[in-house]
């Protein structure tokens, strides 16, 4: 006999949404699940929208006359400390875990050499204590740091990023329209950077502060592997309908964007 429940969970309805920031108002329509779901299971429609947003903002760029210079094979940006949230931890695991075991064995090295690397040049230490914080004095100093350390993401694979469509929010909002080889290094150079109206990462994070009652609410994704091992579920402790979250994720959103223009 079919699971009717199954068959309930499994079931999408479509919500409508709307984002206003910088005196305007984003609008659209997707569909989420129509029952319980969680925040990590909310994640790709978070992504999609997160897409349309910058989208607008980079069509709003290339209109005068600042297209954004990000391509595929241009991976300086992948050899700096991005900050990945717990819910977005939790969903990479779960996504690792449903890889051959070749890869995922391929992969846990590319983690391991990673954090060697980052060892070796007295950074694991730094990255550990929890003095730090980010976008401030000390945080700005830790990023600029790891990335003189030159560690690329383990998910880089021939400067394109492996994980494209599922890659981290804050790898998302990670745009420049001045000549990609000014980010060499962003700490020296003029690197010019695309401003978004609101960062989705932001409130992902503010829920992340919430549940792991950390400051912070991300780690550093190179920290993956490890954090994985704790079999840690985030996202169980977020959760409503699809359209009840989705609205409670975009309210905060809303809310640290008018908090940034103030």
């Amino acid at each position: 006999m079919p699971d009717a429940s199954a068959d309930a969970s499994a079931a999408m309805v479509n919500a409508g949404f709307s984002l206003p920031v910088q005196g305007a108002v984003l609008r659209g329509t997707v569909q989420v699940p129509a029952g319980k779901t969680t925040l990590t299971q909310l994640l790709p429609i978070i992504q999609e929208i997160e897409n349309v947003i910058v989208g607008t903002v980079s069509n709003q760029a290339k209109s005068v006359g600042r297209e954004v210079s990000c391509r595929a094979g241009c991976g300086a940006c992948c050899r700096q400390m991005v900050p990945l949230n717990v819910f977005e931890a939790e969903a990479l695991t779960q996504w690792l875990q449903s890889l051959p075991a070749e890869r995922q064995a391929e992969l846990a090295e590319r983690f391991h050499r990673a954090l060697c690397a980052l060892r070796d040049a007295g950074m694991i230490d730094k990255l550990v204590r929890e003095d730090w914080v980010p976008e401030e004095e000390t945080g700005t100093q830790l990023a600029v740091d790891y990335f003189h350390a030159r560690v690329p993401c383990p998910f880089l694979e021939n400067e394109r990023c492996s994980i494209h469509p599922i890659r981290p929010l804050a790898c998302r909002e990670y745009l420049v329209t001045s000549p990609p080889e000014l980010c060499q290094d962003p700490s020296v150079n003029d690197v010019c950077g695309v401003a978004l109206p609101v960062k989705l990462s932001r409130a992902l994070h503010h829920f992340g502060q919430t549940v792991t009652q950390d400051p912070r609410g991300w780690i550093p994704l190179v920290f993956l592997m490890a954090w994985a091992k704790g079999n840690a579920k985030p996202g169980d402790h977020v959760t409503g309908t699809g359209e009840e979250l989705l609205q409670r994720f975009l309210n905060q959103a809303a809310e640290l964007a008018k908090d940034m223009e103030s």
